[in-house]
């Protein structure tokens, strides 16, 4: 940790809005490095794991660069790392796209499939009901953020101990919009497109990678 700064890695594993997710992290108060290093990606405060476009192509790519090894060790060290959009996504159980099923981290239980509601994508700004407790949304009034997806977690049969999701719906369609899992964080949407909310969410993710980092 740089004095007051943590260092936060982005996984670049090839997926993601990498400089928009560094911009932002930067803005928040990190010290940001981009990387698909794991000896850096392990060793850093926080980690992120960005992510767009299909779950399978994401995984792959997470794959070859050992990422799926990188987020189970930091996870098991109890060390922060924040998933958003497709970086999200593939920390559940399994990913359906046009009928073939990928594995994913299976951090989480739950399959990432197609939306029911229409129009798709689902893409703009939507409102979040936050979890009762919830620390990723503290300090956050108005709980608008950037969507852009198609596929999302509608039913979790048995969270885990300890998890807190929070939802959206799209259409009259109820889905995962974010969950908060002990060193674990992850978000569908975007928090580096959403404005003064997400800019809120980042600097609560860098408070508890202090916290973390310092105990």
């Amino acid at each position: 940790m740089t004095a007051e700064r943590p260092l936060v890695a982005v996984l670049d594993y090839g997926s993601g809005n990498l400089h928009s997710a560094t911009r932002a992290l930067a803005a928040a108060g990190a010290e940001v490095v981009l990387s698909a290093d794991p000896d850096t990606c392990l060793n850093a405060d926080g980690l992120v794991v960005p992510g767009v476009g299909a779950f399978a192509a994401c995984m792959a790519g997470l794959l070859a660069v050992d990422g799926g090894r990188i987020v189970a060790e930091r996870l098991a060290a109890g060390r922060p790392v924040l998933g958003i959009c497709v970086g999200h996504q593939v920390m559940f159980a399994d990913g359906v796209e046009h009928g073939e099923q990928t594995a994913g981290l299976a951090v989480l239980p739950g399959v990432v499939a197609e939306l029911e509601a229409r129009p798709l994508p689902h893409m703009g700004w939507n409102t979040v009901a936050a979890g009762s407790g919830s620390r990723m949304f503290a300090g956050i009034e108005d709980q608008r953020f950037y969507f852009v997806h198609s596929y999302g977690v509608r039913e979790v049969d048995g969270w885990p101990e300890g998890a807190l999701p929070s939802f959206t719906e799209h259409g009259g369609d109820r889905f995962v919009a974010a969950v908060e899992y002990g060193p674990l964080w992850s978000t569908q949407f975007h928090p580096e497109k959403s404005g003064t909310a997400g800019a809120q969410l980042l600097r609560n993710w860098l408070t508890v990678v202090k916290e973390t980092n310092e105990a």
